[in-house]
């Protein structure tokens, strides 16, 4: 099969299952499958271990950031991925060494199978024989429901989004009024097993920017983890602006008038640089994708509600899995999905590019990308 990646708005071939994506077969590897089982290293030396996958671009909220409140294309039930297709991916990822897969959307507790799909992944061991982890990230409306369902089936991490704790502004952020609806998810999380239960917020000037230390107040209160967000070019409308980003230098400005903050070392490839709180054993987190990019130490892949693999969150193309998976009773279905990832970790660039002048926005929003 010949890996097509795919260019927003047109097609481009790559050559076929050859060289260093037609690597020998690793022991145990299925019958035809050329390189299952082999790490999933890019030119840059970068292993990845880490397989975000978009479960749908729906969401129950419209974050002004993300999407607009009205007049979205959603993406067609026929183009979204079965729980076989999701699971069929991530065995063959799973063999190449992938130990984290992380369910996003849109909304993931939007699926109604979404128990299902945690329990499958769940199920995954690696080619050392070695369990994965299935994380999620949420607005958290539907937790307290679900959540049980979900740790017993297999989660092991959850994310949830809060970017303010004023009724009226989380309304007007995300043109829904169900911030308390929200605040429940996070106290099911902060009262489960679940450890550690990590708080996004999008800092943004003007919008939340003076509620940053009472965020991370609410976060060590409910013993759980802030990380702050830079805002990111990735809104479907693209009308992202510099100018309203707040920085990773003015948000530790302003914790450092309630605390004495001390960097956490060993970040490795985690997206969030951390700093201790007045000594611990609290923390917080802040991912600077904008002035103090990571790309250096990424170590992750994306997969999207359609069947798309990007291998970044800023990337305009895409590599299309959906020919492969629906390829009727073809043996060398597996053979396929891993000369595909191969395809695609081979074409990941050095970085995003995001400040350089010739950089674009990617074509499509958040949510359809996943989170």
């Amino acid at each position: 099969m010949t890996a097509i990646p795919v260019t927003i708005g047109r097609r481009m071939p790559v050559p076929a299952a050859s060289g260093s994506l037609g690597a020998p077969a690793a022991p145990g590897a299925a019958p035809g499958a050329v390189g299952v089982g082999l790490p999933l290293v890019d030119s840059h030396g970068r292993v990845h271990r880490d397989l975000r996958i978009s479960l749908t671009d729906r969401c129950s909220l419209r974050c002004t950031y993300c999407m607009p409140e009205q007049g979205n294309e959603w993406l067609a039930k026929s183009s979204i991925l079965t729980v076989d297709e999701i699971v069929r991916v991530a065995r063959v990822a799973a063999a190449d060494g992938i130990t984290t897969f992380r369910l996003t959307g849109g909304e993931p507790l939007l699926r109604t199978d979404i128990v299902e799909v945690v329990a499958r992944l769940a199920g995954l061991t690696g080619p050392d024989g070695g369990g994965v982890e299935v994380a999620m990230t949420t607005n958290g409306i539907r937790l307290p429901q679900l959540l049980p369902g979900l740790i017993a089936a297999g989660l092991s991490r959850v994310n949830i989004s809060l970017d303010t704790l004023d009724r009226d502004r989380f309304a007007a952020l995300t043109r829904r009024d169900r911030l308390e609806d929200v605040l429940a998810g996070i106290a099911a999380a902060a009262a489960s097993g679940l450890r550690p239960v990590k708080l996004n917020a999008v800092a943004m000037r003007g919008v939340n920017d003076d509620e940053l230390v009472q965020l991370v107040q609410f976060a060590i209160d409910h013993d759980v983890q802030l990380r702050f967000i830079e805002q990111m070019p990735l809104d479907a409308g693209h009308t992202w602006d510099r100018d309203r980003m707040v920085t990773q230098h003015e948000i530790l400005t302003t914790l450092a008038t309630r605390w004495t903050l001390t960097e956490v070392p060993g970040r490795g490839g985690a997206p969030a640089a951390r700093w201790l709180l007045d000594g611990g054993p609290h923390t917080v987190g802040v991912i600077a994708s904008v002035t103090a990019p990571f790309c250096g130490d990424c170590d992750r892949l994306r997969l999207t509600a359609d069947g798309q693999l990007r291998n970044c969150l800023f990337s305009t193309t895409e590599y299309d899995l959906l020919p492969t998976l629906r390829t009727p009773a073809d043996p060398s279905v597996d053979a396929g999905i891993d000369r595909m990832l191969r395809a695609c970790v081979k074409g990941k660039l050095p970085g995003h590019a995001i400040n350089d002048p010739a950089f674009l926005q990617p074509a499509r929003g958040m949510n359809a990308i996943g989170g």
